[in-house]
């Protein structure tokens, strides 16, 4: 009887690792798989204005920065995973380099949101068994929060409404005066 009952435990054991084996190949597949979809990041990208740009191409890092979330839009997710670190290194540098005339409260949130956002990335990249979902929504989450730096950065070179109301006040006396002087000539046609 104790020869029965120690072979049913057998056979119980060996078809339980029957099945782990198998779950497990199952998903190391489907893992497989989904690291090798690529992003699809349908925010579009954002460009500077003339004067934020000016500023922008001045800055390396800023212009690394770029490039690197650039790089997102056409890449898979193992290649986002490989380049995780490096993404958050670039991030930090960007955030550690923000110049003096760009020094703005709100753009230094934006950047330690993207620093933040790359750290996760990496974090998420980094594990024994990283989750593809993860990764995509992180890096789509990174590429949002560098165009809001985008928009941000672009925010900080509008005119105030006083600035705003001072051109249009000389707008309107450069046109009386245009106005004067046409009536002007006018009235000195009629008079010859």
């Amino acid at each position: 009887m104790k020869r029965i009952i120690f072979l049913l435990v057998a056979i119980s054991l060996i078809s339980c690792k029957q099945e782990v084996e198998k779950n497990d190949d199952a998903s190391k597949e489907a893992d497989s798989l989904s690291l090798e979809q690529k992003l699809k990041i349908d925010s579009p990208q954002f460009a500077l204005e003339a004067d934020a740009k000016q500023y922008a191409s001045n800055w390396v890092e800023f212009i690394t920065a770029q490039n690197e979330v650039r790089k997102l839009e056409n890449s898979s997710v193992k290649e986002v995973m490989n380049n995780a670190g490096t993404i958050a290194k670039i991030m930090q540098s960007l955030k550690t380099s923000l110049p003096d005339s760009l020094k703005a409260v709100p753009v230094e949130a934006r950047l330690n949101v993207i620093n933040t956002k790359a750290k996760l990335l990496d974090q998420y990249s980094s594990k024994n068994r990283p989750v593809a979902e993860d990764v995509i929504r992180t890096s789509k989450e990174l590429h949002l929060e560098f165009n809001n730096l985008k928009l941000q950065l672009n925010e900080l070179f509008l005119k105030s409404l006083e600035d705003f109301e001072k051109e249009l006040d000389e707008f309107e006396e450069m046109e009386k005066e245009m106005d004067s002087l046409n009536t002007s000539k006018k009235t000195e046609k009629v008079v010859s």
